[in-house]
């Protein structure tokens, strides 16, 4: 008479149990690590535009300042991306017939704007004020690198909720001085100056009864 159950039953027995335990512990660790890697932030990519705009040479060689493009970042909520006449201020002086400022070119014969894509994507669900953080010392830098040494635009940080909230529980140390919001490496030499203003700003959120930690923040 043959065995219903052979030895190694119990074995597999408690192999099965352990699975099932460990198992979904496992798949929620991977998809945390996943989900925090830079295949799925984007941190470190690049965006392919229609016209290869360069940081680099506008920005850090030419030292033409942030605001000249980005108009609304002292203003409003969207830091808004240059339409064809603020480059054809410069380019229809210079490098007029560059093979890469084409479609510039048919921008302004077409009336249509350039179609910028977006390196630095939030999702819908976060709102994200401009004007709010650089008129509170936090620098370009912090979120999108230095942008002075990029020939291509790349996305400098995770952009994640946590990395958000890194420097929202610890605004001090993040903050500088007004006057150098749009430097260069910011955060190199913080002087005594930027520290008091940092100081002052969370005192002055506080006073105000704002919480930086609060979902409302963020999420509207």
């Amino acid at each position: 008479m043959s065995q219903l159950f052979q030895p190694t039953s119990n074995t597999l027995a408690r192999l099965a149990l352990v699975a099932l335990v460990a198992g979904p512990l496992l798949l929620a660790i991977i998809g945390g690590v996943l989900a925090r890697s830079k295949y799925m932030t984007g941190e470190g990519r690049f965006v392919e535009q229609e016209v290869p705009f360069s940081h680099k040479h506008h920005a850090g060689e030419l030292g033409i300042d942030c605001r000249y493009c980005h108009t609304g970042v002292e203003v409003q909520a969207d830091a808004v991306v240059p339409p064809t006449h603020t480059c054809m201020t410069c380019h229809s002086q210079v490098w007029t017939n560059a093979s890469m400022l084409a479609p510039l070119r048919k921008s302004l014969a077409e009336n249509r704007p350039l179609a910028w894509k977006r390196v630095n994507r939030m999702p819908d669900y976060v709102y994200f004020d401009h004007h709010v953080h650089v008129k509170n010392g936090v620098p370009c830098e912090a979120c999108h690198g230095d942008v002075r040494a990029m020939p291509l635009t790349r996305q400098a940080a995770p952009l994640t909720m946590g990395w958000c909230l890194g420097c929202h529980t610890s605004p001090e140390d993040h903050l500088v001085a007004p006057a150098r919001v749009y430097d260069s490496a910011p955060y190199e030499g913080r002087t005594a100056r930027d520290r008091d203003f940092a100081r002052m700003t969370v005192a002055r959120l506080a006073h105000q009864g704002r919480n930086l930690t609060d979902c409302s923040t963020c999420h509207r």
